[in-house]
């Protein structure tokens, strides 16, 4: 099958100070940056092409919309730095959090704006084998097998990376009963990892074509994409228990009011909710939430025992607190070799 082409722009969108509203009315072309998490590229090609021809149609204004793509953690912090983000469309809540908490590009509020706590689809975790499944993986019990080698990214920069390690801990948790026996249960898991990439398309490269690994810990849609991609050469395993993942979306107030385009990004981010959108997230194998979408979708996402980091960890500031923080959980779990 011919190889999906990877886009991976890091380009900075060139910021337009201080126009007066009429002045930002006449002007007859805008650039939007959109700095995202590493599985979305594909979604956003389609996602960006269709939002293009609406907003044309309806202002006569050409519009150009540009992608950033990495580990979700990274992606944060470049905004943070200065990268020209309008809108972030970032994996995680607390990425997108971080924004607020440093240096206020976002209000704190962020996340009331905009319906299902401004996350317009769910996605879930995962598990990709090699065909036929060799090692007989079929549940999390699995990866702390001595002969089996898992791929998953650093949850230091990846937030596809934070659903996979909670994802694991709240299995154990539930299984053996303790707080303990699930960081040493973790422990073992990451003992198994042979590379941290960056990121999830990082790691999806270092299984499906570096040949590494025994499992991939893969968002559902990157799973598919390997699937597409290279056939009969994997198979999936959806575990017992996984994670409800909620990618949030958020205008970059401070990024919009300085460059002028609040109103397209604004319109780009609601549009996400459309039925057409709704439908194009589906057909990227990410979860919608419209429920016609639902129903068009429903033979490729199988019921699955899913519970929300709210539920398990009292929400992502209490997880990151605990886990992912400097000397947190984690670090302790990897001996700092990071």
């Amino acid at each position: 099958m011919r190889r999906r082409q990877v886009i991976q722009s890091l380009a900075a969108t060139v910021g337009v100070v201080g126009l007066s509203p009429w002045a930002q009315a006449q002007r007859s072309s805008t650039t939007l940056l959109n700095v995202s998490y590493d599985p979305t590229r594909e979604l956003y090609v389609d996602y960006n092409a269709a939002f293009i021809r609406h907003w044309q149609a309806k202002t006569g204004q050409t519009l150009t919309v540009q992608q950033s793509h990495g580990g979700s953690g990274r992606q944060a912090r470049a905004i943070v730095s200065g990268l020209a983000a309008d809108v972030a469309t970032l994996a995680l809540a607390s990425d997108t959090d971080a924004l607020h908490e440093n240096g206020g590009w976002i209000p704190r509020n962020w996340q009331q704006r905009l319906p299902f706590n401004s996350s317009p689809y769910t996605s879930t975790i995962i598990f990709v084998v090699r065909a036929g499944n060799p090692k007989n993986i079929t549940d999390w019990h699995d990866l702390i097998r001595p002969d089996v080698r898992a791929i998953t990214p650093n949850p230091k920069t990846s937030g596809g990376a934070r659903w996979n390690y909670l994802a694991a801990w709240e299995f154990a948790r539930r299984k053996y009963g303790s707080h303990a026996q699930a960081q040493a249960f973790v422990r073992k898991i990451y003992q198994n990892v042979p590379v941290l990439d960056t990121g999830a398309r990082g790691s999806s490269v270092t299984f499906a074509q570096r040949n590494q690994g025994d499992v991939f810990l893969s968002w559902e849609n990157e799973a598919h994409l390997l699937e597409k991609e290279f056939g009969q050469r994997v198979d999936f395993i959806y575990p017992s228990l996984s994670i409800l993942a909620e990618p949030a979306v958020t205008v970059v107030d401070r990024n919009v009011d300085r460059h002028g385009t609040r109103a397209v990004a604004q319109a780009y981010l609601d549009n996400l909710y459309t039925e057409e959108a709704q439908d194009i997230i589906g057909k990227h194998f990410f979860r919608p939430r419209s429920v016609q979408a639902q129903a068009k979708y429903a033979q490729q996402f199988p019921a699955m025992q899913l519970f929300t980091i709210e539920e398990a960890f009292g929400g992502w500031a209490e997880a990151t607190r605990v886990h992912f923080a400097d000397g947190g959980m984690f670090d302790q779990i990897f001996d700092r070799r990071l």
